[in-house]
């Protein structure tokens, strides 16, 4: 991140239902859970976690992306349970052209209760209004309905389709890329 917008602390965001927080200790169960759930990982570049170490390597990407300003991950907190129920955040910073890559998962459990439109609101208003980036993408395999629908409900436009973009799981696999600018928001 630019030096305008470099966090020595991490950024805590609230929503009415929801705290977004830097990782702790005590989350490892939570993103073990999480990421050892077949469906959260069908449309992401690993399997599921087979262990609590794989969910204790994820959050040391999340501190090492972090302390590079080359992202923000946030545990999803939900205000009622104290339970983490997803994460989203920022990746793949580029400072030189202001945008940045925008992902996000949730627990199968709470799908479909408008959780993802509300934490993403929110991460998009840090985005464009404290970071100041210009531009936010997402890449979504178009099999992933539902991250599509998302998109659109929040206002990004489709730019198009990386074809056989990356190779995941034994195969290649085609990303479709959403975005929203500044101007649109």
């Amino acid at each position: 991140m630019n030096s305008e917008n470099t966090f020595i602390d991490f950024p805590q965001l609230k929503t009415e239902r929801f705290t977004l927080r830097k990782e702790e200790e005590r989350d490892r169960y939570d993103i073990y859970e999480l990421y050892s759930n077949e469906d959260v990982v069908k449309y992401m570049p690993f399997t599921p976690f087979t262990s609590i170490e794989d969910a204790i390597n994820e959050m040391n990407w999340y501190q090492r992306i972090f302390k590079e300003q080359s992202g923000l991950r946030w545990m999803i907190e939900d205000n009622e349970s104290n339970k983490v129920i997803g994460t989203c955040g920022f990746l793949n910073y580029e400072k030189i052209h202001n945008r940045i890559e925008i992902g996000y998962d949730l627990s199968p459990n709470f799908w479909g209760n408008g959780i993802m439109t509300e934490v993403v609101k929110c991460i998009m208003d840090f985005g464009f209004l404290t970071m100041k980036v210009n531009k936010i993408e997402a890449k979504v395999e178009p099999e992933n309905e539902a991250s599509i629908r998302l998109m659109y409900r929040l206002g990004f436009q489709k730019e198009g389709v990386l074809r056989q973009h990356e190779f995941e799981k034994g195969k290649y696999v085609d990303l479709a890329i959403y975005s929203k600018l500044k101007s649109e928001y």
